[in-house]
């Protein structure tokens, strides 16, 4: 995507400040793209991930003039582990370290419970306190994998909040007359994901569109309690991002900033990180190092040179050598795109069994015993054997996303036990289909996962 695609917005100055709007038309200015200063913002820029800003240039210079810079992306607690969607924000949020600047991780523990309705036709679930602080420790693992958290006082130390500590405190009435001034239902209504909403006729109820309000507040908060002067976002959030750019600027006349990154969909239209077997997770114990490797290994032709910007830290004079492979030869730059993208998330020690799984699975087909230790697995008591149809235990191992997917996947010849092609949509497994316990479903000739007797 170009780094001048268009985006919805327009500017007009109060003051000294800059006030940004998502109607409109606007391009970032070639000029101030190009004469970039700050090691952050010419990354953002190089590998990219820059789409929007409120205002670049004097953002550059806010980074250039402050040692002590910070910025900080929300992540709602919506799942007990993130998905390789939310990869290219943890990404930046690395970049933005490396660069010298403190990275403010927020997790929305309190607007978890309201859900943001951007690009979606349906409410989210409602989740109780329970749930959503498991699924906060959930994904709370994950950050700790790209970066480096330590002294809230320290300069580059990431630190992790959650909005709960603010915003479930909040009185209504109080907070209506503090801040419900600040915002109109008729520029409320002009959001994209408000619009498109409605233009679906999908219901937005009152919860759901209160959320763009709390999430103004948390920049507020944010800027008030740890000096943040940025939210960083996918392009989704935009409209979100502006209005809490705004609400600092007129209530506590501070200068804060807004910048998005594109949403990154594949070279055929899919949303990323959506596959057919489901979510691509990046907590080992919902999908294991071999599978991740295998996502990345198994990346279109087309989306390699631009995902090896994204997803991994090689140097751009590299994967510019890596881009020019093609033919069969491209493999190898999946591969170290695969290798690199793996070990960023589950270390370097995971790859020697990773490329022995690979080999040992998918380099003969005429020995079924092959290394099997980085396959997902799934325990099936000795009681369901006779009666446990694979079908059934191909959706279990995430091979596929549905029974229903699995049986045609076995109707079109795809599936197999171990090197047995299954002919029977209804078969089940059987004693004799296990060596040593175990059990290996195939699905087509990249994906694998064992059954194991318990």
């Amino acid at each position: 995507m170009s780094l001048l695609s268009a985006t919805r917005s327009f500017t007009r100055s109060e003051g000294d400040m800059e006030v940004a709007d998502n109607s409109g038309q606007q391009q970032l200015d070639p000029a101030s793209v190009s004469r970039l200063q700050h090691p952050f913002l010419r990354t953002m820029r190089d590998r990219g991930y820059l789409f929007q800003c409120t205002n670049l240039d004097a953002l550059d210079s806010a980074m250039m003039e402050d040692a002590n810079f910070s910025a900080y992306l929300g992540f709602d607690a919506t799942a007990d582990s993130l998905h390789v969607g939310s990869l290219l924000q943890i990404m930046i949020l690395r970049h933005l370290q490396k660069s010298g600047c403190k990275p403010v991780v927020l997790v929305g523990g309190a607007t978890s419970k309201v859900g943001d309705p951007t690009g979606k036709d349906e409410s989210r679930k409602m989740l109780d306190d329970e749930s959503i602080a498991k699924n906060v420790e959930g994904i709370s693992k994950v950050f700790e994998k790209f970066l480096t958290f330590g002294d809230e006082k320290a300069s580059s130390d990431a630190i992790m909040v959650n909005n709960d500590e603010w915003l479930s405190s909040l009185k209504y009435l109080e907070f209506l007359r503090d801040m419900g001034t600040y915002f109109t239902i008729n520029r409320m209504l002009q959001f994209e994901s408000v619009k498109q909403r409605m233009s679906r006729d999908a219901p937005l109820s009152f919860l759901e569109f209160n959320y763009m309000i709390l999430q103004a507040y948390d920049f507020l908060e944010l800027s008030r309690r740890y000096k943040v002067r940025l939210q960083l976002g996918g392009s989704d959030q935009w409209g979100n991002i502006v209005s809490g750019t705004e609400l600092a600027r007129r209530v506590d006349r501070s200068q804060v900033f807004g910048l998005t990154a594109p949403l990154i969909t594949t070279s055929d239209g899919r949303k990323m990180g959506k596959t057919e077997g489901g979510a691509v997770w990046l907590n080992a114990e919902k999908l294991s190092p071999y599978e991740y490797w295998q996502f990345w290994r198994n990346t279109a032709d087309a989306d390699v040179t631009r995902f090896l910007k994204l997803f991994t830290e090689l140097p751009l004079p590299e994967i510019d050598e890596l881009s020019s492979l093609t033919g069969s030869d491209i493999n190898s730059a999946k591969e170290v795109l695969a290798d690199a993208a793996t070990s960023l998330l589950h270390g370097p020690g995971c790859l020697p069994s990773i490329h022995e799984t690979a080999s040992s699975l998918f380099a003969s087909r005429g020995s079924p015993v092959f290394e099997t230790s980085g396959l997902s697995r799934f325990p099936l008591p000795r009681s369901e054997l006779g009666t446990a149809r694979a079908a059934s235990l191909f959706q279990a191992l995430g091979l596929t996303g549905s029974k229903k997917e699995a049986k045609r996947l076995i109707q079109g010849g795809g599936a197999r036990i171990g090197d047995v092609k299954i002919e029977d949509e209804n078969r089940c497994l059987e004693e004799g289909d296990f060596e040593d316990g175990e059990c290996v479903l195939r699905a087509g000739k990249k994906k694998a996962g064992v059954v194991f007797l318990e």
